[in-house]
């Protein structure tokens, strides 16, 4: 059993560690770097979202030249098409999407979340019929890991259940309870897929429990009694308000562990970034971003930028005059708005890359202030200029 638990350690030293670099001293603001078999990551972190297998108009090398060294690829959509063992037979996602750097895998748990006409839990997974081909599926946490090592991810996370809020106290505390089940199968079913030679990824637990710091604590508290590489926030942002959810962010992160990332899932509004960074979370991932962005609204260092509006037809200023994206070099507001509006796919990918180099820029930034201690300024300033709203009058 010894010389087991040792082999099983030792394959897990192979590709993962993270090593916090720097503290802000007046806030929990931290930088750290996170090292996988595919390169580092830089902490704190956005992730762009690949749900399929890439981020929507953009190829690999915009996505580095963007700055990004980590996407989030999505565990349900992939198992279902193409399918977890066609991706293993490609070289895994890295090999069939030509993706250089780490990738990040969800469970499956939020997208089956809101397949709720679809699905049923119950405590050995999650039965649902594909919203593909309606055929019935069961996610169990076994399979969640086995999926996810097929991808080939660096990170993966354990499955979890969510809960919509606002959701009654015992149904809260059920999800939690379940989450926690589900996370010991989870780890013993990564265990097992080590000492067949695979298992490789980094495995992080996800703390539920709604809007109750009370259920969080105890789900923490449960999870943290587990060999987890990281801890996710879950089931935050889903309907309890920024307040709320910031006040949720700050509890648990005074509870876990410093020697261990922290992922914020769902989260990519700039504000919450920058109010959730002070709070102690390093990794973000959002569709929001890249979503709007294909519809024509971008963030901007000023605040939201709506640039298929008339207004900017004759406005010869890039989308965000501080912004160095390849966009943001090249073209007018009044040339993306043209775009929009002749129904022009560049309009999509323009908007888009500037959308992820916004957000890796901005943690970036971020994390540079916690590492020279000016956190609070950073955070006052950025606010201040967001809400400001100064660069969005057209001229």
């Amino acid at each position: 059993m010894l010389e087991r638990w040792i082999r099983l350690a030792r394959l897990a030293l192979m590709a993962y560690s993270f090593k916090l670099e720097a503290e802000d001293p007046e806030t929990a603001a931290r930088a750290g770097r996170i090292t996988t078999a595919h390169g580092d990551v830089l902490t704190p972190a956005f992730m762009p979202v690949g749900t399929a297998g890439s981020v929507k108009t953009l190829t690999p090398d915009e996505l580095t030249g963007a700055g990004a060294d980590i996407l989030l690829a999505n565990t349900y959509h992939l198992s279902l098409r193409p399918g977890a063992q066609t991706v293993r037979r490609m070289g895994g996602l890295h090999g069939l999407m030509s993706w250089p750097g780490a990738i990040l895998t969800d469970s499956g748990g939020f997208q089956i979340m809101s397949l709720s006409p679809l699905r049923k839990v119950t405590d050995q997974g999650v039965e649902f019929r594909s919203h593909l081909d309606g055929s019935k599926r069961l996610l169990t946490p076994e399979e969640a890991l086995r999926i996810q090592d097929a991808l080939g991810a660096d990170i993966a996370m354990s499955l979890d259940q969510l809960v919509e809020l606002p959701a009654s106290a015992e149904v809260v505390r059920a999800a939690a309870d379940r989450t926690v089940q589900w996370a010991g199968r989870g780890l013993e079913e990564r265990d097992r897929l080590r000492e067949d030679g695979g298992g490789r990824m980094a495995l992080f637990g996800i703390v539920q429990g709604g809007a109750d710091p009370g259920e969080r604590a105890r789900c923490f508290g449960r999870l943290a009694a587990m060999p987890f590489d990281g801890y996710a926030l879950g089931g935050l942002w889903v309907g309890e308000g920024r307040t709320l959810g910031l006040e949720m962010v700050e509890r648990d992160c005074a509870e876990f562990p410093k020697e261990r990332p922290r992922y914020l899932m769902g989260v990519g509004h700039p504000v919450d970034l920058i109010e959730a960074v002070a709070r102690g979370v390093d990794m973000f991932d959002c569709v929001l971003p890249t979503r709007n962005a294909r519809r024509g609204t971008v963030f901007i260092s000023s605040g939201r930028l709506v640039v298929k509006n008339a207004a900017y037809a004759h406005d010869p200023r890039p989308l965000d005059p501080e912004c160095d994206c390849y966009t943001c070099k090249r073209f007018s507001r009044a040339y993306l708005r043209h775009l929009f509006a002749a129904g022009e796919l560049l309009a999509m990918r323009l908007a888009s890359l500037h959308a992820v180099h916004h957000m890796i820029s901005l943690a970036r930034r971020a994390r540079r202030a916690a590492i020279e201690g000016i956190y609070p300024t950073f955070r006052a300033e950025f606010l201040s200029r967001y809400h400001s709203g100064e660069a969005l009058a057209p001229i």
